[in-house]
């Protein structure tokens, strides 16, 4: 009891004091107050060896502070809570009978916690929201700790980015600054992204996990704050868009006609929305109180110092041992200084990437990075990554698509995985793809027994006596039909001594499939594929879509990850009057084929002729009788995620830029011509804007791309000639 008279006390004196979370962009409202100190008292009076029972809606109603001994087991704490929740449910359906005279002194201390008067069906309703929070002070207090070695430079970052320097109290609540937490659902690093939302902003695959680099991290969740404040219209709703998705928090506006984050947290209900989407704004608020007065509630700390890092970007492909040498450093402190190479990279079954921004603590160099680095041995210089093991397959892909992005044939894919037919594989499949020393009569032929090397660093090369177009080819990673492509070679047979040819541009990791999937977007007359009259469905869950997993651990952690599209605002729901609003890529034959249903059925209840345009962000009624709303949803889902984690295995946003529509502008020009860009991804960046009605003086948000670090330029660049071919 004494504990908790302490914790109540605490409650009621701690008041706001960072005059930045008094006023905008973070207001504290009088109606969420109590919930700030809710949480601000979990963050600072109670150790992860005790908690609260309390109730889950009203926050300010906290019946008990539960310790725990020291050596209690987890199951022994589960006994212990769930003793006490059943004691104070017995008490509230006891005071929920109308008892309110000859109370017992627990029976009066619970009745005083609710206001005078207090309804009998609210306390029965209390006796159904008992919850029990695990005190975080201990927690927090040596997050305070580490977060010395990272928020001076994530402020930095944020204020750089014209972004409130605030949100550098986010990782508090998601990750006690610990840059590498893992979820139980896979989100990872500093910011806690999922593979889905984190692969918009970094790279994430099995070579590289940018998720888990700090550095890269704070500005992936920049941008992805940024973008959650454009879409949903506040910083309240951002930092909950954060949690629940910028679709979730849309949808609570519109269903309440308010931006107001304490109506919405009062009053909106969904199947998602629950505890934790709830309260993730006033544990923001909390969390930034206690770090901008971190002294007042832990006394003086001795906060971690950053460290000072030389940052240097590869010129090739590598291993971790021959930069270990030539930097002078131990492999172990390579490793730790640069936590977004993955286990694939120290087992040595993949290389350090090209492009790779290998960071160094400075202290630890003798000399700079740079000639360093150049003294690393031609042999343990490589110009393409190391072969994948597997590769799970992707909606859309075919087995000659995906030998073409290896290198390899067809036939090499279907004799390794006896395959019955080339021209049947399934979503979610995983192939074994040839290894380096992979010896069949096909394979061998195609193989070169060495590994190939980087180019010269002018990216020319000079003909050498006995050279072929073939061995240059095979002695820098590269295709011998692009080699004679890129320099404009007449005759693969005819080359001279001293001729120079350009070999650096090509030596890019392979990027045959289309990077830009789908950037024709369908904005009226859908293709006669999609408007087939008789469409069938097979959905397979898959990894996450777009990685080729090294090993089938790696594979299990990728799928893991739920559907939802957090960082997408676009809304794929079905409403109560059965409608959806249409998104970029979607045509009547999509919806027909999640629905089990034929097109024509589709056109008919809409009042459509057969040529008639689907507008993107307009609505369409859609016929329930052959698969649930649910499953339709999940359909839809599937189908937006593999399209948006096909994109996003290769390209990353870098940022924006606004484009004011003018004279002789259309949508399609400004994807496809100017800025290359899929016209569902400006959908995302635009949910608002009425794409069937764009005039002059439209403002538009472009998302800026770029490829994942270690593509290259040459994969932009060749994706920007196809579609300039294509636009032709």
């Amino acid at each position: 009891m004494k504990h908790f008279l302490l914790f109540a006390a605490a409650l009621l004196l701690s008041a706001p004091t960072a005059p930045a979370l008094d006023s905008n962009p973070f207001p504290r409202p009088a109606e969420l107050e109590p919930n700030v100190r809710f949480w601000i008292g979990v963050y600072t009076e109670v150790s992860t060896h005790g908690g609260l029972v309390h109730d889950s809606r009203n926050l300010a109603v906290v019946y008990e502070t539960v310790r725990f001994p020291e050596g209690l087991s987890s199951r022994s704490r589960q006994r212990r809570v769930d003793s006490v929740k059943r004691r104070y449910r017995q008490i509230l359906q006891t005071l929920a009978g109308g008892k309110r005279t000859g109370l017992s002194a627990d029976e009066a201390r619970v009745l005083a916690l609710w206001p005078d008067g207090v309804a009998n069906s609210t306390l029965r309703d209390a006796s159904r929201r008992l919850r029990f929070q695990l005190g975080q002070a201990d927690k927090f207090r040596a997050g305070l700790v580490r977060s010395g070695a990272w928020e001076p430079h994530i402020r930095k970052t944020f204020s750089d980015m014209g972004l409130p320097v605030e949100l550098a109290a986010l990782p508090h609540v998601e990750s006690s600054y610990t840059p590498h937490a893992y979820s139980r659902v896979g989100a990872a690093g500093l910011w806690q992204f999922t593979r889905s939302t984190g692969r918009r902003f970094l790279r994430v695959d099995h070579v590289v996990d940018e998720r888990l680099d700090p550095y890269r991290s704070t500005v992936a969740a920049g941008r992805l704050l940024e973008q959650n404040r454009a879409t949903t219209g506040s910083w309240p709703l951002a930092i909950t868009a954060y949690n629940h998705g910028a679709a979730g928090m849309r949808r609570a506006v519109r269903k309440l006609g308010t931006r107001d984050i304490a109506t919405i947290v009062s009053k909106y209900s969904s199947r998602t929305f629950g505890f934790a989407s709830r309260n993730f704004y006033v544990e923001f608020l909390a969390a930034a109180d206690v770090d901008f007065n971190a002294e007042r509630y832990f006394g003086k700390l001795h906060l971690d110092t950053p460290i000072q890092y030389e940052t240097l970007e590869l010129p090739f492909y590598t291993t971790g041992p021959a930069l270990a040498s030539a930097l002078g450093i131990e492999i172990g402190t390579l490793r730790e200084s640069n936590p977004a190479l993955r286990p694939s990279v120290w087992r040595g079954t993949k290389y350090v990437p090209r492009g790779f921004a290998l960071r160094v603590p400075r202290g630890q160099l003798a000399r700079p990075m740079a000639p360093a680095v150049d003294e690393i041995p031609t042999s343990r210089r490589f110009a393409r990554q190391q072969r994948d093991t597997y590769h799970v397959v992707r909606r859309g892909e075919t087995l000659s698509r995906i030998a073409s992005r290896y290198g390899v044939r067809t036939s090499v894919l279907v004799e390794l995985n006896g395959l019955r037919s080339r021209h049947r594989i399934r979503i979610g499949q995983k192939l074994r793809l040839p290894d380096s020393g992979h010896s069949t009569r096909v394979a061998s032929a195609r193989q070169s027994p060495t590994q190939p090397i980087a180019p010269p660093t002018d990216g020319v090369y000079t003909v050498r006596r006995g050279d072929t177009l073939s061995r240059i080819a095979s002695r820098f990673g590269l295709d011998e039909t692009e080699l004679i492509r890129a320099n404009g070679l007449p005759n693969r047979n005819r080359i001279s001594v001293g001729q120079q040819l350009r070999v650096a541009e090509l030596a890019a990791e392979p990027a045959s499939a289309d990077p830009y999937p789908d950037v024709v977007a369908s904005l009226s007359t859908p293709t006669p594929a999609a408007e087939a009259e008789t469409p069938t469905l097979s959905v397979t869950p898959s990894a996450s879509p777009g990685v080729a997993v090294a090993d089938p651990v790696e594979e299990a952690a990728a799928s893991s990850e739920g559907p939802a599209l957090t960082a997408d605002p676009s809304d794929y729901s079905v409403a109560s009057n059965d409608t959806v609003e249409v998104q970029a890529t979607e045509t009547l034959g999509h919806y027909a084929e999640w629905l089990g249903i034929r097109a024509s059925r589709l056109r008919q209840i809409n009042g459509m002729r057969y040529r008639d345009p689907l507008v993107i962000g307009r609505r369409v009624e859609l016929d329930f009788r052959g698969v649930s709303r649910d499953e339709f949803e999940a359909r839809r889902l599937e189908y937006h995620r593999a399209l948006q984690g096909e994109f996003f295995s290769r390209y990353e946003i870098d940022g924006t830029r606004l484009h004011v529509m003018r004279r002789g502008d259309s949508l399609w020009t400004l994807a496809q011509r100017k800025y290359q860009v899929p016209i569902w991804l400006l959908r995302q960046y635009n949910p608002d804007l009425d794409f069937g009605e764009l005039h002059a003086g439209t403002r538009i948000t472009i998302p800026i791309l770029k490829p994942h670090s270690g593509a290259g330029a040459s994969l932009l660049n060749s994706a920007r000639l196809r579609l300039a071919a294509r636009s032709r």
